[in-house]
């Protein structure tokens, strides 16, 4: 089968992609969906059809639903206030210098690593040998995952696995698999958990062969590269936007103390009444797209596209950084400006962090959970500054889910709220 080049899509081209979803509903085989994807069965990486549709309704509607998530709510808030509880031993007398990447990547893993497996692996004690070596692990497929790989368009530089790009992507995803391997088996062995494994193996009683050792670890992947780095990059870039901008931030603040005033924490039901906030996170969802490009499509059959002839078999990649910038749509689009979303309808072919149509990201509803919850914490507990008056560098880095280029570093103090209620832990 012959493979078309990838045809980049923007602006009004890139929406109209999914007016045509059923064609474009494919993704591209390329090489790391068969070792990160489990040989393109995965939920990000099989092709559209019966398969997907089961694993799409199994993620949405029994691991991401709703409900299930509210049973998960304690797992959030417990992260969530374990990170205001290491910013506040820092942070309890004065201003502290700190470094919030590492802080922000520890709550997202922990709240997606006890969900799937109902274990914690960083923050309250020094880290394990097997905590550093999944965290060295993950990083090493983000960095895998954002490196474009020649052989995936050129077949000869597949053949000659080009700068050992195949060779590296079995040794790490060998480690991931027995690392998966292990805590399946774990679960086996002791089924008291209520996790999403233990759920999975419950249908694997049912079904041996469908669910089997195999696709569980594929949905476990899924969820563990698609629910922690992407979550923690977009809260480092708010709290690098607010910073720049004060103002805004004191505006949001005031927001969450005239609602919560200071007896108590924040938490996930307050969210809808923080109007301010939410335009915050969607500020930083159009300038930061956790994923600029979108996971590829691929064309099953020949169609037309915004005036374009597509082959059968191209590969559709849709430049969500730059539809979130275009200036046809966006008033000033380099400009972060929160207010640019009151009292507006943003429709979802302006703002895609999710993507869209029937390939879009299934667990928006936790991303959205994790990171609203833990922006808000974060303004409501603590006073922040800049650590100079230099501006937060908001220089791009490289890799799958658009780092920054430096790592976020800010000077925060403890507020009275935090005081209290630390000082009162089983009144809260």
């Amino acid at each position: 089968m012959p493979r078309r080049f990838p045809l980049p899509l923007h602006a009004i081209v890139g929406r109209r992609c999914f007016t045509k979803d059923i064609v474009l509903a494919n993704r591209p085989r390329f090489i790391i969906g068969k070792y990160v994807g489990y040989n393109y069965t995965n939920l990000v990486g099989s092709p559209y059809g019966e398969h997907w549709r089961n694993l799409r309704r199994l993620t949405t509607v029994e691991i991401f639903s709703t409900a299930r998530l509210n049973v998960f709510q304690s797992i959030r808030h417990d992260e969530n206030k374990l990170l205001l509880k290491q910013l506040y031993g820092k942070s309890c007398q004065d201003f502290a210098r700190v470094e919030l990447k590492s802080m922000l990547s520890e709550l997202t893993f922990n709240v997606i690593v006890r969900m799937v497996a109902g274990k914690r692996y960083f923050g309250e004690d020094e880290e394990s040998d097997e905590a550093k070596e999944f965290r060295e692990i993950i990083d090493q497929i983000f960095k895998l995952g954002g490196v474009s790989n020649p052989g995936d368009f050129f077949p000869v530089f597949r053949w000659i696995d080009y700068k050992g790009y195949e060779k590296t992507l079995m040794r790490v995803t060998g480690k991931m698999d027995a690392f998966l391997q292990g805590l399946i088996d774990e679960h086996k062995r002791d089924k008291s958990r209520n996790a999403v494994i233990d759920h999975l193996l419950s249908l694997q009683e049912s079904e041996p062969e469908y669910y089997n050792d195999v696709m569980i670890k594929g949905i476990i992947m899924a969820m563990l590269l698609a629910g922690t780095d992407t979550s923690a990059v977009t809260i480092e870039w708010a709290m690098s936007a607010l910073l720049n901008h004060p103002e805004k931030l004191n505006k949001v603040r005031v927001e969450i103390d005239n609602l919560i005033g200071n007896n108590r924490l924040v938490n996930e039901s307050d969210m809808s009444k923080l109007p301010y906030l939410q335009n915050i996170i969607m500020e930083t969802f159009r300038l930061f797209p956790a994923t600029p490009l979108l996971v590829p499509h691929e064309a099953s059959a020949d169609c037309t596209l915004g005036g374009y002839d597509i082959p059968r078999n191209t590969i559709i990649l849709v430049n969500a950084w730059t539809i979130h910038r275009d200036p046809l749509v966006w008033d000033d689009p380099t400009s972060f400006n929160p207010e640019r979303f009151e009292g507006a309808e943003v429709g979802p072919t302006k703002l895609l962090p999710f993507g869209m149509g029937r390939r879009s990201c299934p667990g928006n509803g936790l991303a959205s959970r994790v990171v609203g919850l833990a922006l808000a914490s974060l303004i409501q507990c603590f006073e922040w500054q800049r650590v100079d008056d230099a501006l937060v560098d908001l220089t791009e880095g490289e890799g799958l889910s658009m780092p920054k280029l430096t790592p976020l570093e800010a000077k925060c103090r403890a507020c009275d709220v935090l005081h209290k209620v630390l000082a009162e832990p089983a009144q809260n």
